[in-house]
This record gives structure tokens, sequence and C-alpha cells, in this order.
């Protein structure tokens, strides 16, 4: 009698992660547990594999549209559905955790938060973060959402939440789906006439972020806002 003994490596991604964790799982041993299957040809080990080669790098899956997967062998439109939802739960909790624990205490871990978050979206998006006396971040809203030739929304539509939420302070943040941070003779504009705005409530405006996919401008780093 004899018994076959399995190399870790053997193991199948479902069970890997059962035995060893998802931690210690390959990028392409998780993708290849959201593709499940191969084709006839060949396994989901070698398609997962090919997909990542594609790609310059992991964080460019991200940028894949649905019709964009489906042009890789053994994926389908089903499979491709499924990995952006994978792609878009990840960046959500990633958010959220950043959201719930962190007081914001600068201008830098936000502005990189919303690079990642608004400034790669090809429409101009306008957040609005509500803020405790802790600077703490009680919510966060999406205020205003338009073409890149329209001008970002009107500060009442701000505070209105301001009010609402009992914030005591405000930092805005919006793209610039053109790549450049660099304000605008409107966004300069705004950003005095919000601040004034703050100050007949009552309350701080802490910061304007303008972001884009690789980098961001802040008003208060810059000096604008005192």
């Amino acid at each position: 009698m004899y018994q076959i003994m399995f190399q870790e490596e053997s193991l199948l991604p479902r069970e890997r992660l059962l035995e060893v964790g998802a931690e210690s799982l390959s990028n392409q041993e998780l993708l290849a547990i959201f593709i499940r299957t191969g084709t006839k040809k060949e396994p989901v080990s070698i398609l997962s594999n090919n997909l990542l080669a594609k790609l310059e790098n992991l964080a460019a899956l991200r940028d894949l549209s649905i019709e964009e997967l489906q042009t890789l062998a053994g994926i389908g439109r089903v499979k491709a559905v499924e990995i952006k939802a994978m792609i878009e739960l990840g960046r959500r909790i990633n958010q959220s955790e950043i959201l719930l624990q962190d007081r914001v205490l600068g201008s830098e871990k936000l502005g990189r938060k919303m690079m990642q978050d608004i400034g790669d979206k090809k429409q101009e998006h306008l957040v609005a973060l509500y803020l405790d006396t802790q600077n703490k971040i009680i919510s966060q809203k999406t205020i205003f959402i338009g073409s890149v030739n329209k001008s970002i929304a009107e500060p009442r539509e701000i505070l209105h939440y301001a009010v609402k939420c009992m914030a005591t302070s405000i930092i805005v943040v919006h793209n610039h789906p053109s790549g450049s941070v660099q304000p605008s003779k409107n966004d300069l504009v705004f950003t005095e006439t919000l601040k004034k705005s703050c100050e007949m409530l009552g309350l701080v405006l802490l910061d304007h972020l303008i972001v884009a996919k690789s980098a961001y401008y802040s008003f208060r780093e810059e000096g604008e806002l005192c």
C-alpha cells in the first residue's frame, strides 16, 4: 500500500484558498477563481495567466471594459460582468475603510484616495465630504456629474447636505477629465464663492481638491485657502 503526496502547488485555487488563505494566492490564482472554468483547449489557470499577461500591471485590469474583457479567449459576457463587479466591490471596500477609519489630517492621502475614486472619470464629478469637529468624515456625497463644458454645482447644493448632517467643515473635490489639475478661472471663482457661503453659515471650507488620474491640486497646499 502506498500514499500519494500532493504538492501545495498542485491544489486548485479554491482548495489553496481554503488551505493557506486568500492573501497567499497569486494574482493568477485569484483571477482563476472568478473565471471558474477553462475552455476545451486551455484550463482556467492558463486563461487567467493569459489575461494578466496582456496587462501592463494589475491596476490596468480595472480599466478594461466588459466588451474588452470579452475579446479575451474564454471570457464570455457573464464572466466579464463578474470580473467588473469584483473589481468595483474591491474599490468600494478600500474607499469605505479610508472613509470610516481616518481623520483628514492633510491633503495628500485624501488626494490619492480621490484620484482613485474619480480621477479617471470621463465626465466631471463634484464630490463633497462633510466632516465633524475632529475632522472625521461624516458623509461623502456626489453633488454633480456633468459634461466637461458645464460649470460645477452651485454652493447651495453643497451646503444643503452640510446643514442636514450637522457638519462643521467641508472639503470639495472635482476631477478634470483633461488630465490637467491646474485650476481654471471658474474653479477659482467657485472656490471663493463657496468659502464665503460657508463662512455665512459658520462652516469652514477646509480644502478644494482637483484630481486627475495621476495627480491632484490642493487649494490649501497652494495657499489659496487660509
